[in-house]
């Protein structure tokens, strides 16, 4: 049975939840993958008022779309971070407050429980998103990082999700990080030790998505087969590598879209990623859940994009063989 295919809505909040739940139905998707940002999913209104979760059932029943995940990056990024001005223009004016630092990393701690008791409620058992990183600007080891500094990192790691993490156990729902670039985990070895940091615990896996991993040289296969058991929901989202003797692969403080950069998203099917090989893969470790689009190109309008996406996705979907392709030749021997 294909897997559904759904949209994340986190590049499309500027849009209300009404107008993007019809649109995402005329493209063709089965779901969609609700951000916790705009009024797409609101946390704090969703446990204050009693009608809020079925309400929002009932706008994506009318529409007939699943609903498999939500997803709080953005407060979730403010976690481990050390917060800064960048922070403020990605955290709900309840979350950032003042500014204060410390403040601030309070504040999305309690949010991030309160999106596992959202989830709850609303019905879903996946909660995607990032946790930020105290340590992601040590990356290059210049001037000198010693490995009490790492180890710091994945110890306030610890220290703060797993209270995080208690309240995900007494909801019965997982939280997917998306590895990622800025995050505690954002290659194989950085996942690995996360998931040690944690003592391995049911409740912390991973959002899969290999654009995040192709552009660093990491072949996103490899990932799913270190992590069978903890790919607990899939970004389909494509990225290319464009390196010609001029461009660097840390993309020289150039934005999304700039030609100047060495790599940059694109629609699926239009990059790098062999999705073949993913579909394969995914059928190995028996992931039944969504195929979600994180849809970004900075190069293509989004709605002829998220279409287009939505009908390579479903072509591209297949279900594993429960026969060798030769037991015919011992069928007519027998």
């Amino acid at each position: 049975m294909p897997r559904p295919v759904t949209i994340f809505t986190g590049q499309w909040a500027d849009l209300p939840i009404e107008e993007m739940a019809a649109m995402t139905a005329d493209f063709g998707y089965d779901g969609i993958e609700l951000a916790c940002w705009g009024d797409h999913f609101e946390v704090d209104k969703a446990l204050a008022e009693d009608d809020y979760c079925e309400k929002k059932h009932a706008l994506l029943a009318k529409h007939n779309l699943q609903c498999h995940a939500i997803s709080a990056h953005l407060v979730g990024q403010a976690v481990l971070d050390k917060i800064d001005e960048r922070h403020k223009s990605i955290l709900p004016e309840y979350i950032w407050g003042d500014g204060d630092p410390e403040a601030v990393n309070q504040r999305a701690i309690e949010e991030l429980k309160n999106t596992a008791r959202a989830a709850q409620k609303f019905g879903v058992d996946v909660v995607n998103g990032f946790t930020g990183s105290s340590i992601w600007h040590l990356l290059y080891s210049f001037p000198p990082v010693s490995p009490a500094m790492i180890d710091a990192g994945f110890d306030l790691l610890a220290e703060r999700f797993n209270p995080i993490l208690d309240v995900f156990g007494e909801c019965g729902v997982r939280f997917a990080l998306e590895v990622h670039p800025t995050e505690i985990a954002f290659d194989i070895y950085t996942a690995q030790r996360a998931l040690e940091a944690l003592d391995n615990r049911p409740e912390f896996g991973f959002n899969f998505d290999p654009s995040h991993l192709i552009w660093q040289g990491i072949d996103p296969v490899q990932f799913i087969r270190m992590f069978p058991d903890r790919i607990y929901h899939v970004h389909i989202k494509d990225a290319i590598v464009t390196l010609d003797g001029r461009t660097g692969i840390n993309a020289s403080h150039l934005n999304f879209g700039d030609s100047r950069r060495g790599w940059d998203f694109r629609s699926p099917g239009r990059g790098g990623v062999n999705f073949e090989e993913i579909i394969r893969a995914l059928n190995e470790i028996d992931y039944q859940g969504p195929l979600s689009i994180e849809w970004e190109d900075s190069g293509m309008e989004r709605t002829f994009g998220a279409r287009e996406a939505c009908e390579f996705t479903k072509k591209l979907d297949f279900s594993p063989s429960n026969r060798a392709f030769d037991a015919a030749f011992d069928d007519e021997n027998a």
